[in-house]
């Protein structure tokens, strides 16, 4: 495999339209807002719209969702090295709004 995975939150949110998967998000109409904390976070926001999905630099005006957690712990959670239930669980991912949003996000990026 030639491509590396991403390391930083910037890298991930770079790739992810190139991850995406439309035929999931047929009729999701959704804002996801991610907060990260601590070395490389920031903020970003993903909007997905009836199988497009693109990739913003900052906060979302109206989120229908906003995900909360370090950086690294991002990282970790997008590279399978954290599970994202096991992250929520132990208070290290923190989720404002439509809860139903964070269990399809899995099925929208591959």
């Amino acid at each position: 495999m030639a491509d590396a995975a991403p390391t930083t939150p910037k890298e991930i949110f770079a790739a992810m339209p190139g991850r995406f998967n439309k035929d999931a998000a047929k009729g999701l109409n959704a804002t996801y807002q991610f907060d990260l904390s601590g070395d490389n976070g920031g903020k970003w926001h993903v909007i997905i719209n009836d199988g497009t999905c693109t990739v913003k630099d900052g906060p979302a005006a109206s989120p229908s969702i906003t995900i909360s957690m370090t950086a690294q712990d991002y990282v970790d959670m997008t590279s399978g090295k954290l599970n994202g239930q096991v992250a929520f669980m132990s208070g290290k991912l923190r989720i404002a709004g439509d809860m139903g949003l964070a269990l399809r996000m899995q099925s929208l990026f591959a």
